[in-house]
């Protein structure tokens, strides 16, 4: 009878010593637990950590995860450990396929996710090409969530914490990468476990803080940031209400989002106003009271679907759907237009729903992650 080799801990049949690994390093203490971990075990581990944007730039800026400080980091927890490292300069990828898109999208009055954009097109398109050339049996990540394999092949799931969950910002994983990427941190119940194995690996980052911002705006100043990449983006317009009246001005749409209530300075009136819609080709910003915020029905496009069912075989999907990363998925019916668009049917309203943001896809009753899209126009 032919022998079947045991899978190891990545579910490949060889053992470790035989199985490369290229793990995505950011810097941080999550990365560098993953391969911290998988050295242990003894895989044959190869760091990369991807250079996104000006190195000048980033050697100022502590807690971005592209940053120099991050690079060199990275680069000492493998010293350390004992295996190889890179550093790729993907800063054109990145520019190409995520700030530009994050500019235009604002100046289009859209709130965009670089991140997602990031995961999608830099991260598990042009890197995981990249191990795949340096002969890597997979790429794992530091990223909270699960891959399980299930009789279909393998499923996404979210975080066994819900707290550091990450599925929202991994919605378009591809069925293709989800075959050749790994995620040895989703199961763990809190970070405290993850910091106290760097703390068992002898890690220098074992203590290091969270990254909060997106790495390429360093101080949560996004109108400034679009400011530099569009010059005289921030032309000055109208606040009106739902009636068009006019109730102020304001230096340029930029500067608001759907649902944003504080510094519209337009004070003094009977209720709280809320931003509700913005047109940037009027160079208007939209105001109207919290109800007018609310919507049941929000278009999807560019979906990315994981179920084991085609999207568009059935005339709808009873799932659960998140429309920001800080808030619980709710009930929701898809409804297909095509394979890559739906309208989603909220059975109760939600607030500040915005264009350019995610809507992700959760079984309703369990912790599979069955995709997501972008929302856009009509909302």
């Amino acid at each position: 009878m032919p022998y079947d080799p045991p899978l190891n801990s990545l579910g490949l049949a060889k053992p470790p010593a035989d199985t490369r690994v290229l793990v995505a390093m950011s810097g941080g203490v999550d990365s560098s637990v993953v391969a911290a971990e998988l050295k242990a075990e003894g895989y044959d581990v190869v760091g990369i950590t991807l250079q996104l944007y000006d190195h000048g730039a980033a050697l100022a800026k502590k807690g971005a995860c592209c940053a120099g400080r991050d690079i060199h980091d990275a680069r000492r927890v493998a010293d350390d450990l004992g295996f190889p490292h890179y550093v790729l300069d993907y800063e054109s990828q990145f520019r190409d396929a995520v700030i530009d898109e994050f500019a235009d999208a604002y100046l289009a009055g859209a709130t965009p996710i670089p991140c997602i954009r990031c995961n999608e097109r830099v991260k598990f398109r042009d890197l995981l090409e990249t191990a795949k050339d340096l002969g890597a049996d997979c790429m794992a990540t530091g990223h909270y969530i699960q891959r399980h394999l299930g009789p279909n092949g393998p499923e996404l799931h979210r975080a066994a914490d819900p707290v550091r969950d990450q599925s929202y910002f991994l919605f378009s994983t591809t069925r293709e990468q989800l075959d050749y990427l790994r995620f040895p941190l989703g199961h763990l119940k809190t970070k405290a476990e993850t910091r106290a194995l760097a703390s068992r690996h002898g890690l220098a980052v074992a203590d290091k803080p969270d990254s909060q911002d997106i790495c390429f705006v360093p101080d949560g100043d996004y109108a400034g940031v679009i400011r530099k990449l569009r010059p005289g983006a921030a032309e000055p317009g109208d606040i009106v209400d739902l009636s068009g009246v006019v109730l102020g001005q304001h230096e340029g749409v930029i500067h608001y989002t759907i649902g944003q209530r504080k510094g519209l300075g337009i004070g003094g009136l009977a209720e709280p106003l809320y931003v509700v819609r913005l047109d940037p080709e009027a160079r208007r910003v939209i105001v109207g009271p919290k109800a007018a915020l609310a919507t049941r029905r929000v278009p999807v496009r560019e979906i990315n679907w994981l179920g084991d069912v085609p999207f568009a075989a059935r005339t709808q999907w009873e799932v659960s759907v998140k429309l920001r990363s800080t808030r619980p998925p709710r009930p929701a019916i898809l409804h297909p237009v095509s394979e890559t668009e739906a309208m989603v049917e909220l059975l109760s309203p939600e607030e500040g729903v915005s264009p350019g943001q995610a809507c992700v896809f959760y079984e309703s009753a369990g912790s599979r992650v069955f995709g997501g899209g972008w929302i856009w126009r009509g909302v």
